[in-house]
This record gives structure tokens, C-alpha cells and sequence, in this order.
């Protein structure tokens, strides 16, 4: 997939194109939708299909105290729309400048002569142009005047729940990792780096690694069933984790941290090549219980075993789960 970062960056001779055009947070299962339908209609046409975005998120330029935190920061973004099969993805710098352009410019001098565009695909509450004056009615009517087409699109349901950016953000900071996965349509996963902790795994004998302060979307406080992938590429290790998120009430002053103990790593037997800058995946799979403040590192412990058996049970039935599809095809 190729990424233009303005619209000066696409050659002069680009072609017609098939345009989704939203902010892609978390490139959901409505997300995918849409882009699957554009896909679709690109290939039908003979045309290029591309995703158009905007970096910054648009709210935090024009209304930074309310702003989202991301459910995926526009690296992550990228690499899942790469993966939707779609040839391009237009990231427009977001300024208030930007925000300031009349609905019909944008659709003239964005939509029709920069991106040459003869077919658009919306979602059906997509409002764009200053002070969002303009919806799907107007755009429509702008195509008309320009010579391209708007296909709009309803917002597609995920088990009773709206596939939308914001649902899927209520989830995640919910805790419900289960809903958030499923309007995902894959278990939600931040990326970071180590960060250095207290101590406090090593002195309970339980392998841990803290994460680098992490700015945008986290689950609510409490403890998860994780996975947490040490590196990059095909070759990185994967290891089963719990998970806490929260302020680690137990030992005295709070201060938050996103702390993983690796169930399956064993020292000295493995080794890992750990330093500040190693890339860190952590994968929420379900929520086990909410943070919690315990009379004595003792009685910590007791509960981290606890926990510790209810992560080793949960991947233990996944491979039962995983193995049975493939023994049935056998």
C-alpha cells in the first residue's frame, strides 16, 4: 500500500480513484466494510482505491480538551488498512486551516482535482466542511455538480452494538475486551516499550516487564488475561501474560504503570533481549477483576496465583478450541 502524506505527493497521472474517506480510528468491522464495498467498486471500475485520513484526529485541533484517546495510533493505522488489500492511503494534514474550507471546496479541490475522484463511499453520518456544515445530502449534490459518485452507507451492527469508533472506545475503557473485540474483529493490542519498575515481579518470583507511559486508549484499572510479543517480525516471541493496569495500591504511594507478568517464560532456560527501546505488543483477551488494594505483598501474591490460574485454564481451553477445527479436518 502506498502513503501520501499530501496531496502534492500523488503523481499528476495518479488516474481515477474510488475514495473511503473517515479517520479509521481502530479500522473496525465498520471500517473494514466500507472499505471492502470501495475495494469492490475500484476493481469494478478499473479505478485505484484509497482510504483518505487525516492526522492529527480532527478533534484534537478543533476541541483538544475533549479530544479521544486512540484506539490506534496512525502507525498501527496504517498497517491495518495495508491489510484491508486497498492501494493507497491519503493522510491530510488536519489544521485549522484545513477545517476552515467550505464544504464545495473540499469536494472540488480535494475530492475531484486532487484525488481525482469518480466514486466516494461514506458512512451515512458523515459530515465534513466548516463547522461540519455539509452531510451525505450535500455531498451527493456536490458529486453531481463535479462528476462523482456518492454511495453512502449504513452503520453496521456487531452483535446489538453500532460499529463505531466510539463504541469500540467505551469498551476498551470499559474493560469489556470481549465487545471491543468483537466490533474489532480481532482482540484489541497496544504497541510501546519497557519501562523500568520497581522491582516488585522479581521480588515475588514472577517474571515482569512494565510499559513506557502510554498516552492514548487503555482499559479501565484492573487485571487482564494478555499476551505480550517481545520484539518485531515473524521470529519475535509471544508469551501468555497477566496483565495489571492501574495504580499498585498494595505497595504504598500509587503511581499507574501497565505491569505483565509472562506465564510461559522460564529464566534461566530463556533469555530475552530486553532493553528501553525493545518493541513491546500487549494484547488484552478478557478482564479477570478490578484493581484492588491488599492488606500485604503475601496476600498479593496468593492472588496473583489465583489469577495466574484462571490465565493458565483460559489458554488452555483457546488451544483445545484451536486444535478442534484442525482435527476435524484431518
Amino acid at each position: 500500500m502506498q502513503v501520501f502524506r499530501t496531496l502534492d505527493e500523488l503523481p499528476a497521472n495518479y488516474g481515477p480513484t474510488v475514495i473511503a474517506i473517515g479517520n479509521f480510528d481502530g479500522v473496525h468491522c465498520g471500517h473494514r466494510w466500507i472499505i471492502e464495498h470501495t475495494r469492490n467498486r475500484a476493481r469494478d471500475l478499473g479505478a485505484t482505491c484509497i482510504a483518505v485520513t487525516f492526522d492529527p484526529h480532527p478533534v484534537r485541533v478543533l476541541r483538544p480538551d475533549v479530544a479521544p484517546r486512540l484506539i490506534t495510533p496512525m502507525p498501527e493505522r496504517l498497517e491495518l488498512l495495508a491489510e484491508t488489500g486497498i492501494d493507497a492511503t491519503v493522510v491530510l494534514p488536519f489544521t485549522k486551516e484545513f477545517s476552515h474550507l467550505p464544504a464545495e471546496v473540499f469536494a472540488r479541490d480535494v475530492l475531484r482535482e486532487g484525488l481525482h475522484a469518480v466514486e466516494v463511499h461514506e458512512g451515512d453520518n458523515f459530515r465534513f466542511g466548516y463547522q461540519a456544515q455539509a452531510g451525505i445530502a450535500e455531498l451527493k449534490e456536490l458529486g453531481r455538480q463535479l462528476g462523482f459518485a456518492v454511495i453512502s452507507h449504513p452503520t453496521r451492527t456487531v452483535r446489538g452494538m453500532l460499529a463505531s469508533s466510539s463504541k469500540v472506545r467505551e469498551r476498551i475503557l470499559a474493560g469489556d475486551m470481549t465487545a471491543a473485540r468483537a466490533l474489532l474483529g480481532r482482540p484489541f493490542s497496544i504497541r510501546s516499550t519497557p519501562a523500568r519498575g520497581r522491582g516488585i515481579g522479581t521480588k515475588l518470583t514472577v517474571p515482569t516487564i512494565n510499559l513506557a507511559p502510554y498516552d492514548e486508549a487503555l482499559p479501565a484499572n484492573g487485571v487482564y488475561i494478555t499476551r505480550m510479543k517481545i520484539g518485531e517480525g515473524p521470529e519475535a516471541p509471544t508469551f501468555h501474560a497477566v496483565t495489571n493496569a492501574g495504580n499498585r495500591p498494595t505497595f504504598g504511594e500509587e503511581s499507574f504503570a501497565v505491569e505483565t507478568h509472562l506465564l510461559d517464560f522460564h529464566p534461566p532456560h530463556q533469555t530475552i533481549d530486553l532493553n528501553e527501546d525493545t518493541p513491546l505488543e500487549l494484547t488484552f483477551l478478557r478482564r479477570l477483576r478490578s484493581e484492588m488494594r491488599f492488606p500485604s505483598p503475601e496476600a498479593l501474591k496468593t492472588q496473583i496465583l489465583r489469577d495466574v490460574a484462571h490465565a493458565l485454564r483460559y489458554f488452555h481451553l483457546e488451544q483445545l478450541m484451536t486444535a478442534a477445527p484442525a482435527k476435524n479436518h484431518q
